[in-house]
């Protein structure tokens, strides 16, 4: 215990010896993420991403939060336009956006919670839990890992078929068009919920996208299925289940899940032209998306990962490691998580997310103790740029596009 004090007091010597500049590049160390910045470095990393960020996005019609974190401390975070457009309501910190695909974080974080638990297998086919699915080869794995081989929902459980066909203009020119080409009774009328999409699955069983386990299909049904997975295992609602085992122990205290039952809270996205979506059929369907949070109420969501407050550090690594190929640029998926693994840099954990006229970045630079937490309520695609910000941290030009 003294030999550590010893060094602890060595260490801090040399930190006020060798001045701010030295200060920071043991600051950088992930083994050091517990020293809090000095104002300098703070003030310095504070304009540098504000810089960032201004070109990028905060002069582009931004509609939404930003919260830029280094060592788990705020550095920056900007609130622009308004969370109603009709009523002026200004953005602020406690206003609560849908996060959209960034949602499937928590559903694959609470699924793996339960097999630290012992109370869910991985391996385990998904007829386990669930006896009635069709698909019986499909394991909680694949589910987690988008490598089912499953048909999306929101495209068979569509009772109007498109398909992009070419026809040709006024002036005789051949142009894409999208074209009706089957129109079907809707499997229910009003709005579906999870139970409806496997519904639908064992009364209709719809074609599967390839075989489980061959390649890597990206598929909201996935984690529709996780949440009811969870339900079935611990026998409360998804929105109860998550609120007392995340939500509320983290003290994400504007963080909540929308469904059926909290309709009355249903809280429009605009279009680029500041048109709201109403509420439509898949709106209250979750595990894939639905949970709505604040840029604040996610920094301490990454916190508690990053911390291995709510699962151990052997599980979050088992969670990050690439379990398929995406494509030629490093593009990869974990188990709940999107990955960028770039040859000679560091692994780039990350979601991004996108629903109606929300879009929204969660980006994680575990390496660097560093995170970027972007949600916006109003169409605009600028806000996928914000993971250029990273280079503030890496030092690293960074041109590499995320997969939205």
């Amino acid at each position: 215990m003294i030999a550590r004090w010893a060094l602890f007091l060595v260490f801090n010597f040399l930190i006020c010896a060798c001045g701010t500049s030295q200060a920071s590049k043991y600051m950088d160390n992930p083994n050091f993420t517990k020293v809090g910045l000095s104002v300098t470095d703070k003030e310095k990393l504070k304009a540098e991403v504000k810089a960032k960020y201004e070109l990028l996005l905060g002069k582009k019609g931004f509609s939404g939060e930003i919260v830029v974190a280094k060592n788990g401390e705020i550095i920056f975070e900007d609130y622009q336009g308004y969370s109603d457009f009709g009523s002026k309501t200004a953005m602020s910190p406690e206003t609560s956006i849908h996060l959209a695909s960034i949602s499937k974080t928590f559903t694959g974080m609470a699924a793996l919670k339960l097999w630290e638990q012992h109370k869910l297998d991985l391996k385990a086919p998904v007829t386990k839990y669930v006896p009635n699915f069709p698909y019986t080869e499909v394991t909680i794995e694949q589910l987690l890992s988008h490598r089912s081989g499953l048909p999306d929902y929101t495209v068979f459980m569509e009772s109007h078929k498109y398909m992009m066909t070419q026809v040709k203009n006024k002036k005789g020119r051949w142009v894409k068009k999208i074209q009706l080409i089957k129109s079907e009774t809707p499997f229910k009328q009003g709005i579906y919920n999870n139970q409806d999409v496997l519904d639908f699955m064992v009364s209709k069983k719809p074609a599967p996208q390839s075989n489980p386990d061959r390649v890597f299909k990206y598929c909201n049904t996935n984690f529709v299925l996780l949440a009811l997975i969870i339900e079935k295992i611990t026998g409360q609602e998804f929105p109860t289940y998550m609120a007392e085992n995340i939500f509320k122990p983290l003290k994400m205290d504007n963080t909540y899940i929308f469904s059926a039952k909290t309709i009355d809270k249903y809280t429009p996205s605009y279009n680029a032209r500041k048109v709201p979506y109403r509420i439509e059929k898949f709106d209250c369907i979750y595990g894939d998306k639905n949970v709505y949070s604040t840029a604040r109420d996610m920094l301490l969501w990454d916190k508690a990962l990053t911390e291995g407050k709510f699962l151990a550090p052997a599980t979050l690594e088992m969670a990050y490691q690439p379990q398929s190929p995406i494509n030629k640029y490093y593009h990869n998926y974990g188990l709940g998580w999107r990955i960028l693994t770039k040859p000679n840099e560091e692994k780039l954990i990350y979601h991004n997310g996108w629903w109606h006229g929300n879009n929204t970045v969660f980006t994680r630079l575990i390496n660097e103790s560093a995170t970027i937490i972007i949600l916006g309520n109003k169409f605009n695609k600028s806000i996928y740029k914000g993971k250029e910000i990273a280079s503030v941290f890496t030092g690293k030009v960074d041109t590499t596009s995320l997969v939205e």
